[in-house]
C-alpha cells in the first residue's frame, strides 16, 4: 500500500470502489484496488476545490464602489495576464485571459501546496505537469484552427513549398517538443524544490530551512509565471495573421 496523505485517504475511503469500478471498465487495472487515487490526483481535486471556493467567494462579494482584497488580488491577477497577452499576441488577444489565468492558479496554487504541512505539490509528479502541458498544446492548436481555419496548416509547411517535405517533420517535432519542455521544467523543478525543503527541514528544523522555504514559494510563482508566457508566445504563433 503507498503512502497516503490525509487528503487522499479521506478520498479512498470514500471513492476507492467507484474509482477501482470505473478503470476496470476501462481496461486500466489499479495495482492497489483499496487505494487506485493517488498523492498526485487527489491534490489535484484538492487545488481545484480551493479555486472554486475562491472564485465562489470572490463572485459572491463582487462590488464596484467597495471591492475587497481578494477582489483586488484577482482584478490585479486578471489584468497582468491580459496586459501580457496584450503585448505578446496584440489586439484581440482578451479571449485568452480565462484560460490564461485558470491554467495559471491552477498550477501557481498546485506548486504553493508543497509548503503546506501535510500537502504535497501536485506538480512535482510527472503525470500532472504533462497533462498542463497537453492541455496548453491543444488549446493553442485549437485556436490557431479556429483563426485560420485550415490555412493553419500552412504554418506546418515553411515558407516555400520546395521545403514542405523538410519543414513538416520538423515542425512537427517542434511543437511535440514544447510539451516535453513544459513538462520537464514545471516538474524538474518543483520536484526539486520540494526534496531540497524536505532535507533541510528534516536535518535542521529552526532558522534554515525559511530561507529554502521562501526560496521553494519564489520558485513556485515563477514557474508559474513562466509557464503561461510560454503559452501566452505559442498562442501567438499559432494566431498570427501571416497563418
Amino acid at each position: 500500500m503507498p503512502e497516503q496523505l490525509f487528503f487522499t485517504r479521506l478520498l479512498n475511503h470514500a471513492f476507492a470502489g467507484s474509482v477501482t469500478a470505473l478503470l476496470n471498465a476501462l481496461g486500466v487495472h489499479p495495482e492497489y484496488p483499496q487505494a487506485p487515487i493517488t498523492n498526485a490526483v487527489a491534490m489535484e481535486v484538492l487545488v481545484v476545490g480551493v479555486l472554486l471556493l475562491l472564485f465562489i467567494a470572490v463572485r459572491s462579494r463582487l462590488s464596484v464602489e467597495s471591492p475587497g482584497g481578494l477582489q483586488h488580488l484577482f482584478e490585479w491577477i486578471h489584468g497582468f495576464v491580459e496586459g501580457q497577452s496584450r503585448d505578446v499576441i496584440g489586439h484581440h488577444s482578451e479571449r485568452f485571459t480565462p484560460f490564461l489565468v485558470a491554467l495559471g492558479l491552477f498550477i501557481l496554487l498546485g506548486n504553493l501546496f508543497g509548503v503546506v504541512p501535510g500537502l504535497e505539490s501536485p506538480t512535482a509528479s510527472p503525470v500532472v505537469p504533462l497533462g498542463c502541458a497537453l492541455c496548453a498544446f491543444a488549446y493553442y492548436q485549437f485556436q490557431g484552427f479556429r483563426a485560420s481555419g485550415v490555412g493553419y496548416l500552412k504554418h506546418f509547411l515553411g515558407p516555400m513549398w520546395w521545403l514542405s517535405p523538410l519543414m513538416l517533420p520538423l515542425e512537427i517535432i517542434s511543437h511535440l517538443a514544447r510539451v516535453m519542455s513544459l513538462t520537464i521544467r514545471l516538474y524538474a523543478n518543483m520536484f526539486a524544490g520540494d526534496m531540497v525543503t524536505m532535507v533541510f527541514f528534516s536535518l535542521i528544523p529552526i532558522a534554515v530551512p525559511v530561507i529554502f522555504l521562501g526560496l521553494h514559494i519564489g520558485v513556485a510563482l515563477l514557474q508559474a509565471y513562466i509557464f503561461v508566457l510560454l503559452t501566452t508566445v505559442y498562442l501567438a504563433g499559432a494566431v498570427a495573421t501571416e497563418h
